[in-house]
């Protein structure tokens, strides 16, 4: 039988100490970082994903839960990898469960490419066609990382051509005081603009002035140099 023990003991093997020293930087593990605490194997992305392929299958649920809670850094994302692949394919049921493994845990899914490699993916999706007022909470809570989650879930319904929830929530984050809420309301905002220009700039016609500079770089990322301008100078 497959544990989380298994899936340890292959990311160690594939651990690198410069790459986790170099990791922790990048992620801000350091002393007053929004990833202070945690801690960093040194494992490449695509090494994680490897992993994940390799034992998705025959990984349980609880055992990967167990992975998700009581994991260092990479554990954590190749458990979310693994939820992920096991969303994809599973019935309503296990569905069902995955998305509430992940609100369960969002204390553990505690850095930015924590959220964007499983909020898009598995909460996104499984409020398609469902109540999607746990948005509202997750982007009411004082948790960044709850904040995030509820942006980024709502890529799911931009690839849908549904852009309510988008404007909902980056109205409500408008004035979010953490780099890392803004810059994802930015970023959702631009594949809003990437589908659907006009609603965008619509969206940005009545609050461009007011927003946080790097939330409007990032939402208008893709215009051409001289709108660009235009908006950044505030003569749009």
């Amino acid at each position: 039988m497959v544990t989380s023990v298994d899936v340890r003991q292959e990311l160690a093997r594939l651990a690198d100490p410069r790459r986790a020293e170099a990791s922790s930087r990048f992620l801000q593990m350091v002393p007053g970082g929004y990833g202070e605490g945690d801690r960093a194997l040194g494992v490449s992305v695509p090494d994680q994903r490897r992993v994940a392929a390799r034992f998705w299958r025959d990984l349980s649920l609880a055992e990967t839960t167990g992975l998700l809670i009581d994991g260092a850094h990479e554990e954590r994302l190749t458990a979310l990898l693994i939820l992920v692949r096991k969303f994809g394919t599973g019935d309503e049921r296990e569905r069902g469960q995955i998305f509430g493994t992940v609100l369960a845990n969002t204390g553990r899914i505690n850095n930015w490419d924590l959220v964007d490699s499983s909020a898009p993916y598995i909460v996104g999706p499984w409020l398609i066609d469902r109540d999607r007022s746990v948005l509202d909470r997750l982007a009411g809570s004082s948790l960044v990382w709850d904040r995030r989650i509820a942006v980024m879930a709502t890529f799911a319904f931009i690839k849908a051509g549904d852009f309510e929830w988008t404007f909902r929530l980056s109205d409500r984050l408008l004035h979010d005081p953490h780099d890392l809420v803004r810059k994802a309301v930015g970023w959702m905002l631009r594949e809003v603009g990437n589908r659907d220009r006009a609603a965008e700039e619509e969206f940005l016609a009545r609050r461009y002035r007011v927003m946080p500079r790097v939330m409007l770089r990032y939402a208008i990322e893709k215009f051409e140099p001289q709108r660009r301008r235009e908006y950044l100078s505030g003569t749009r």
